[in-house]
């Protein structure tokens, strides 16, 4: 521990300062996948064959992006134990940093979401709903290196202890898709009607408009004057490197913990559009519920980054079990609000019988799990503000795709010794199995790392 990082001020880790930084992060986080759901919600009321597309072609766009955002999320940790040792204009190095390696990972995710015939081909999709979500992965290829931009922004603002300002940028681009939506999905004046493609092509526009905004805040608002660097630095291999050793197994732990849950419309789609119509209404509604959470592990993340930057790791410690406490709570009220109010919450997506009795069937899994989601958003946030990524990779690949996914599958499709088929309810069965063990796991380890770390500080 430097004498710089035992010199600094003690991070504020109680209740109101772990809310006072989740609340915002929620709502960031909730307008962000409310993008998804109004094109879920827009789709579904034009017809199944849109909505079916539109959750191919959103699995999609989800699977590639959010693995590559997960290498850019170390920048979070990095720049949180800068900001709590005070060093702030190593957090605008890094900011540039991760901007160049943003831009490179362009390179890989374009071409791989303009790679059609592979998505569609484990879609075993074809006709009209092949031809609308070819539509929309092309339209949202465009706008990759813009989200990819802006999420450096969120992750910095995470870092710093100014959500609110992604808050109030996601909140503006939430309120810019219906409009958007409407204009490119219904058509109106010289805009002809695109469908669901036209959902990917305001998710294009929102992103480019998000990321302006970012720089635009980024340059000019006096709060970051102290973080920006004072001259432009190009990519530094070092730095580069810092990012990618903490980043890539983040974003390896990030694609399996989404890939989970977007091959499983993939996946379904080959029992029907009916059958992936429903799974994708109870998968957006369960993303949803999943925010919290969420914004409760990153806000925990930063606490614990900033905590042992400022060279507390007992502070950190107590952040974490704080976090742990709030979460779980939090998320056992949530999953018996799923089940309680199934019937009125999954209404509000469809008014299709049938597509509604298949999301009727599949809820349950979703109040399940929701807890056990909870524990394993929270440690694996966590412990990347302990810089632990290696292992809860691993416990991600093993228990979330052998187990989630893989052993899913094989429930879906196969005649297993606990009986026929069972179709889109093999799927949940085997994910909620995997995040009961992911849950349990993480937690166990990070209690282990935090205990080990305040012990030794």
């Amino acid at each position: 521990m430097s004498s710089a990082a035992a010199q600094a001020p003690p991070v504020d880790t109680s209740l109101r300062a772990l809310l006072r930084l989740a609340g915002p992060i929620f709502v960031a986080n909730a307008a962000l996948v409310g993008n998804g759901t109004v094109d879920t919600v827009m789709a579904g009321r034009l017809a199944a064959a849109d909505l079916a597309a539109v959750a191919i072609g959103l699995s999609t766009y989800i699977s590639v992006f959010m693995g590559l955002v997960g290498i850019l999320q170390a920048l979070s940790p990095i720049a949180g134990h800068h900001f709590g040792a005070r060093r702030f204009r190593q957090v605008g190095f890094e900011v540039q940093q991760a901007l160049w390696l943003a831009a490179g990972l362009t390179l890989v995710g374009v071409p791989l979401l303009a790679a059609t015939p592979l998505w569609l081909g484990l879609a075993r999709a074809e006709g009209e709903v092949a031809q609308i979500a070819t539509g929309y992965l092309h339209a949202v290829a465009f706008g990759l290196p813009a989200a990819l931009g802006m999420r450096v922004f969120i992750a910095l603002n995470a870092a710093v202890s100014r959500p609110g300002v992604t808050m109030v940028v996601s909140l503006a681009a939430l309120a810019a898709k219906v409009p958007l939506n409407a204009l490119f999905m219904y058509g109106a004046g010289p805009v002809p009607a695109l469908g669901g493609v036209g959902a990917g092509v305001s998710t294009t526009v929102i992103a480019w408009l998000s990321l302006a905004a970012y720089w635009a805040l980024w340059r000019l608002d006096p709060a970051y004057a102290a973080l920006r660097a004072k001259r432009l630095h190009g990519p530094e291999r070092s730095a580069q490197w810092r990012l990618i050793r903490l980043g890539v197994p983040i974003g390896l732990a990030t694609l399996f913990e989404v890939t989970s849950f977007t091959f499983m419309a993939i996946f379904i789609a080959r029992i029907g559009t009916v059958a992936v119509a429903g799974h994708q209404i109870v998968a957006n509604l369960t993303a949803l519920a999943f925010m919290i959470p969420l914004s409760l592990g990153i806000a925990t993340s930063v606490l614990v980054a900033q905590s042992l930057g400022a060279g507390h790791p007992r502070l950190a410690r107590r952040a974490t079990l704080r976090g742990y406490r709030v979460g779980v709570g939090v998320a056992a009220v949530v999953a018996a609000t799923l089940w309680l109010a199934r019937e009125p919450l999954l209404g509000l997506y469809t008014a299709d019988p049938v597509v509604l009795g298949v999301a009727l069937g599949l809820i349950g899994y979703g109040a399940v799990f929701h807890v056990f989601d909870a524990m394993q958003a929270i440690g694996g946030f966590a412990l990347r503000g302990y810089h632990v990524t290696f292992l809860p990779m691993v416990i991600y690949g093993v228990l979330l795709w052998a187990v989630g996914l893989g052993g899913g599958a094989w429930l879906a499709f196969e005649t297993t010794p606990f009986g026929p088929p069972m179709g889109a309810a093999g799927f949940w069965t085997g994910t909620t199995v995997g995040l009961i063990g992911a849950g349990a796991t993480l937690t166990a380890l990070t209690l282990w790392v935090s205990g080990q770390r305040a012990r030794s500080g």
